[in-house]
């Protein structure tokens, strides 16, 4: 018997923003300017290489949205959609009260301030001290719809 595959209804990775990428390559520049004092061809290399390592940091370590066999996986976290209900889709206004005035201490965040959009889902688990997960997504349309009417 074969197990079926994976239902993945919605995915996206929180890639940086054009910012956070010139700030990469900025920082790999300053890196090789560093080196520039001991030898030209070694700067260069210090530089390329740095670009290269931070470029795939950057890749291996953004973090994952994904709604997927009726569970939301936000970063590491997870929990099951069965127990989430209420989606709302927050604008950037909305998300800087959320995380500002409005925030309970015991809510769950998976925020990037390079991303303006964010959903707000409430847990309806007893045993799970967590009121409610903040996520952030460039596509909190698609995301609270994949986290389905509740």
């Amino acid at each position: 018997m074969t197990a079926a595959p994976p239902t993945l209804s919605y995915s996206e990775r929180l890639w940086f923003g054009p910012v956070g990428w010139i700030s990469l390559v900025g920082f790999a520049l300053v890196l090789g300017i560093a080196a520039l004092p001991i030898d030209d061809v070694l700067a260069l290399v210090v530089a390329v290489v740095a670009l290269v390592v931070l470029v795939v940091l950057a890749v291996v370590m953004t973090t994952r949205v994904e709604v997927r066999d009726g569970t939301l996986h936000a970063g590491a976290a997870r929990i099951p959609t069965t127990f989430l209900t209420d989606a709302r889709v927050l604008d950037r206004g909305q998300l800087r009260t959320e995380l500002g005035t409005g925030l309970d201490a015991r809510a769950y965040l998976c925020t990037r301030g390079w991303v303006r959009g964010a959903v707000r889902v409430t847990v309806t688990d007893p045993a799970d001290p967590t009121p409610y997960w903040i996520v952030s997504s460039r596509h909190p349309d698609a995301l609270a719809k994949a986290l389905g009417p509740r």
